[in-house]
C-alpha cells in the first residue's frame, strides 16, 4: 500500500485531525516502540502499520 493511500485510510478512519495526532503521538509497542510517523521514517511496511492500527482501535475486519 503506498503512503498515500494509508494516509487516506486513517483520514477515513479517523477523521483527519485524529489521524493526524495519533500519527504523531501515539507510540505503539508492536511498532518498536514508534509512532505512526517514526514507522513510516523508517520504512516501515504500511501494511503492517495499518494492521497494527487497526488491532490496537478494533476497527472493524471490513474496514481493515
Amino acid at each position: 500500500m503506498r503512503i498515500t493511500h494509508f494516509r487516506q485510510r486513517m483520514d477515513e478512519e479517523f477523521g483527519p485531525a485524529r489521524a493526524a495526532a495519533l500519527a504523531h503521538d501515539h507510540v505503539f509497542a508492536e511498532l518498536g516502540g514508534r509512532t505512526v510517523n517514526a514507522a513510516l521514517e523508517a520504512g516501515v511496511d504500511t501494511k503492517r502499520i495499518w494492521a497494527v492500527v487497526c488491532a490496537a482501535f478494533d476497527v472493524p475486519e471490513e474496514r481493515r
